[in-house]
């Protein structure tokens, strides 16, 4: 179990610039600079757990090479905005930036703003590029090109109340049928507590509700970029998700984001919560959770289609195209992204990692719950990503969450999903 100390280190930190040091060491790929001679770098993030931990590794590459590397660290939506003013008038002042993958890669990929690190990954046998998630290493490769290295990935996850399971004789439910067996058998909403809490607001719902869709044998969209959320498969997703929460849920759930929703199930108000697991350390918080002695841990349940997760990458860490200094940047980001490395921050800061090899150490994952070690260990058809896949994602997910809501609210899921295809359709076609 994590104590709180430990978990309060997981939280974001506020936006801050710091300066640390980094380096490199021997020369990658040609990238039109002699990294010998380089001497600063400078390294551009969100605020995470990862970035958390890289204060106390560029301390310990600095020694190492007397490289420095200057960090800066914004909010998501802060950095976003200074990305895009810098990338656009093509600076060379920053060197490496971390990135939400599925909300920016391809913008900055057509952009020309993201280098082209497939040489890179797959120059070095010993840092192992094959030692990375499958999903984490698709999720940042793009028609064959890699514009980064996962630094932390995201799995979707059942939280249950192991107490309340074992009462009933409920065995833990290993597939969706099973869930909505045991939500509706310990849902009892008139004494305030619900069978099952999940998002239920129209953009937030829809990186939970891929899960569903995928498990059900659908997706957003097929290969050739053709929208898909109105065959059947999606349908039948649409409606199972709406009714969990309709019939078993909290009142108000359309309005209910991850921080609503999972605040129920920490209060100790719903036997299930399906979400992230980086939100496990909110429920192990003794000032913050109810059920720190009572939470477990389960795969996502199987559908029709069997059990297929999303497994994304929430930050990865890529180069500047306009960087004067990629082999330099390389070398860092080779350095602090390998097995040694990505065991300690596993370890010490609890950061989730993407390499398989730490996640198959028991004392680099000694700090997490044995429970969810054993899902990431064992994650089989897991998806790589949580939500359509195209620039214009914002708007993507206004339209195909519409569905979700009106399944929630009991009305006609098959006219709202032709809506939402032919609405979807059009903004792909946009797009291409």
């Amino acid at each position: 179990m994590i104590s709180s100390r430990r978990a309060t280190r997981l939280a974001l930190a506020v936006p801050l610039m710091i300066a640390l040091g980094a380096g490199m060491t021997a020369c990658a790929p040609a990238g039109g600079d002699s990294s010998a001679d380089v001497t600063e770098l400078t390294l551009i993030a969100a605020n995470s757990p990862w970035t958390k931990g890289l204060e106390t590794l560029a301390v310990d590459y600095e020694e190492e090479t007397g490289v420095k590397v200057n960090l800066e660290f914004y909010g998501n939506e802060q950095l976003n905005d200074t990305l895009k003013v810098k990338l656009n008038a093509q600076s060379s002042d920053f060197d490496i930036y971390a990135y939400q993958v599925q909300d920016v890669m391809r913008e900055f990929s057509r952009n020309g703003w993201l280098a082209d690190m497939t040489d890179y990954v797959s120059s070095d046998p010993e840092w192992d590029w094959d030692d990375f998630q499958s999903s984490a290493r698709d999720a940042v490769t793009l028609d064959g090109v890699v514009y980064g290295v996962p630094v932390m990935t995201e799995r979707h996850v059942m939280y249950y109340r192991s107490d309340l399971l074992e009462q009933a004789g409920i065995p833990v439910p290993t597939t969706l049928d099973e869930l909505a067996a045991a939500a509706a058998k310990l849902n009892n909403p008139d004494n305030g507590f619900y069978g099952i809490a999940m998002r239920g607001a129209k953009v937030p719902l829809v990186t939970q509700f891929s899960s569903f869709l995928y498990s059900y044998g659908g997706d957003f969209q097929d290969e050739d970029g053709n929208a898909t959320v109105d065959t059947p498969e999606a349908i039948e997703a649409y409606e199972f998700y709406g009714k969990l929460l309709k019939d078993y849920g909290p009142p108000g759930a359309t309005n209910m984001g991850w921080p609503e929703a999972s605040a129920i199930f920490a209060q100790g108000n719903a036997a299930f919560y399906l979400d992230a697991d980086s939100q496990a350390y909110t429920f192990l918080d003794p000032a913050n959770s109810a059920v720190v002695d009572t939470v477990a841990y389960g795969s996502f349940p199987a559908g029709p289609a069997g059990s297929h997760p999303y497994s994304i990458v929430p930050q990865t860490v890529g180069i500047n195209e306009f960087s004067k200094k990629k082999d330099a940047a390389w070398e860092f980001i080779k350095w602090v992204t390998n097995e040694e490395n990505s065991k300690k921050l596993l370890s010490e800061a609890t950061v989730p990692v993407a390499r398989d090899s730490a996640w198959a150490d028991d004392e680099a994952t000694s700090g997490f719950p044995a429970g969810l070690v054993e899902i990431v260990r064992s994650s089989e058809g897991t998806v790589g990503h949580d939500r359509p896949q195209l620039e214009q994602v914002a708007l993507a997910r206004e339209i195909v969450g519409a569905p979700a809501v009106v399944a929630i609210e009991g009305g006609n899921v098959s006219d709202s999903a032709k809506q939402a295809q032919t609405d979807f359709q059009k903004l792909l076609d946009g797009e291409k």
